[in-house]
């Protein structure tokens, strides 16, 4: 069964939060502070982390950034801060989404999915052990790991390897914002435009801090382009 970990000080919410998953076929875990976090993960397979913006100690933004820069679980940011510049923020820290308070239930199950399916390599790509080279990098599809030119990794959120695949997938055409939304997230994630802008920039830094080269064009009114040779392998 799949891992979930919620982290949330509120203790009847998070409750409420693990029956539903928990009816819906997940294994759920809880936590109600950064210190409790750190127990659960040090000795469970989280494989996603539901995390709240306001909590005691150590608040949710400062912990997703250090979960992204780990590579660890992807994360669900939930919070009442539901205005688009918190959004923005919490996306560009590296969660692989954001969703407002109150949220209902179906909507949070249905991010969930959407979160895990983007961390799962499908069938045949487990099978083929299919990965990409492109200017000195190698992403290994299986593994979903990103090397650089110089063999160190990179460390990608789940929203990062969609949109570097969906670059891969489709190198030296124009993507616009919408291709990439229904690219790289699915056409029934309930994200916005901005969404895309931040983790596009957050992937060219990462590029750049391994390589020098962001890689990823800007096309002013028409999209996005990776116009680099790619193989498959």
């Amino acid at each position: 069964m799949t891992q979930i970990l919620i982290v949330d000080d509120d203790t009847d919410l998070r409750n409420q939060t693990a029956g539903y998953l928990a009816d819906h076929g997940y294994e759920v875990q809880t936590a109600g502070n950064a210190g409790e976090m750190k127990q659960v993960l040090d000795e469970s397979a989280i494989e996603l982390v539901l995390l709240d913006v306001m909590l005691p100690g150590e608040d949710g933004l400062s912990i997703c950034r250090r979960l992204s820069d780990a590579g660890g679980p992807p994360v669900i940011m939930i919070s009442a801060l539901g205005e688009e510049i918190d959004r923005i923020l919490g996306l560009e820290l590296g969660a692989d989404d954001y969703i407002p308070k109150p949220c209902s239930p179906r909507e949070l199950l249905a991010r969930v999915r959407a979160v895990l399916r983007r961390r799962e390599a499908p069938p045949e790509e487990r099978s083929a052990g299919r990965a990409y080279e492109f200017a000195g990098y190698k992403l290994d599809v299986v593994r979903r790991q990103l090397r650089g030119p110089t063999g160190v990794v990179v460390m990608l959120t789940a929203g990062e390897f969609a949109l570097l695949r969906a670059f891969l997938d489709r190198p030296g055409r124009i993507l616009t914002r919408e291709q990439l939304l229904d690219y790289a997230r699915g056409s029934e994630a309930e994200v916005f435009d901005r969404a895309i802008d931040v983790q596009i920039s957050r992937l060219r830094r990462k590029l750049v801090a391994s390589s020098g080269e962001a890689l990823i064009t800007t096309l002013r009114g028409a999209g996005y382009m990776m116009d680099e040779r790619v193989t498959r392998t």
